[in-house]
């Protein structure tokens, strides 16, 4: 079972004004649906949520009442949630969430990128989401969270998704790796993967460690690259330790180069699975 927001989360939304003040937003249509399911509002949850809100959490049911009844073991467990950033591009808001009191979901605390679609009508109606443990001693001595919030450069969000995708492919899926200080800044770049250090010579060394280990990971397909600006959003497919993972990856971009880089690694289960929706179907990009 799967984690969701509760109460603390709609405070920090909105104390940091994750939700946009521009009209042509769909930030605030979120915010309310996840201001509902933190105060256990269902009456509100059903009004700005499609009934048939498909669920790509593969051990959350699909739907929207099988949703709802998750809200009491929930609140009994304590869940919080505290949202450190928030972004959208077109019909998608993808969120950066540290969440506590998480045991119910494999650790007391978790990090999570989750991913919500809101339709045509303006109502919520799909989510995808990829968590792991928050890990306190990394090797960077940075969090897994903190960093940079502001979103800039929004005129430059295509440039930036697609020099992303370029990352991708020519490094993790191989295509020409040696391309990789086209992409990231040899000045400045600051890592929040917990395994690994600061700087191309950071990414050099895990590439090192992890092939002489015989346990490189590999990337095999991207499924959604999603982007506001100097942000982006990759979700990728890939496989790790004889195992398929989900890949999220963020990235903040500057002067046309990579310069920080968070992420979230999940294997994609096969057992005990509440949907048959798959982790990376229905992005439309």
């Amino acid at each position: 079972m799967k984690k969701t927001l509760t109460a603390a989360a709609a405070a920090t939304l909105l104390a940091t004004g994750a939700f946009a003040d521009d009209a042509s937003s769909i930030k605030p249509i979120v915010g309310t649906f996840l201001g509902a399911v933190l105060q256990g509002d269902v009456d509100t949850m059903r009004e700005v949520a499609n009934a048939d809100y498909i669920q790509h959490n593969p051990f959350i049911p699909t739907g929207l009442e099988p949703f709802i009844d998750l809200l009491p073991v929930l609140a009994e467990a304590g869940t919080t949630a505290e949202n450190i950033r928030m972004f959208e591009d077109g019909n998608y808001v993808f969120m950066h969430n540290i969440w506590r009191n998480a045991a119910p979901f494999g650790a007391d605390e978790m990090v999570s990128f989750d991913i919500i679609r809101v339709d045509e009508n303006g109502k919520v109606a799909e989510h995808w989401d990829a968590l792991q443990p928050l890990v306190t001693d990394t090797v960077s001595g940075r969090t897994q969270t903190d960093g940079p919030t502001e979103v800039t450069d929004l005129d430059e969000t295509e440039a930036n998704k697609a020099l992303a995708v370029a990352l991708i492919e020519d490094v993790l899926m191989g295509k020409n790796p040696a391309k990789i200080t086209e992409y990231i800044s040899a000045e400045s770049y600051a890592q929040h993967n917990p395994q690994i250090a600061d700087g191309l010579d950071g990414i050099v060394a895990a590439v090192e460690a992890l092939t002489a280990q015989g346990n490189m990971f590999v990337y095999t397909d991207i499924h959604a690259v999603l982007g506001e600006g100097n942000f982006v959003l990759t979700v990728s497919e890939g496989e790790w330790s004889g195992q398929t993972h989900a890949f999220y990856d963020l990235f903040r971009m500057e002067d046309g180069m990579i310069v920080e880089h968070w992420d979230v690694i999940q294997p994609v289960p096969t057992e005990g699975l509440a949907n048959t929706n798959g982790m990376f179907t229905g992005f439309d990009n």
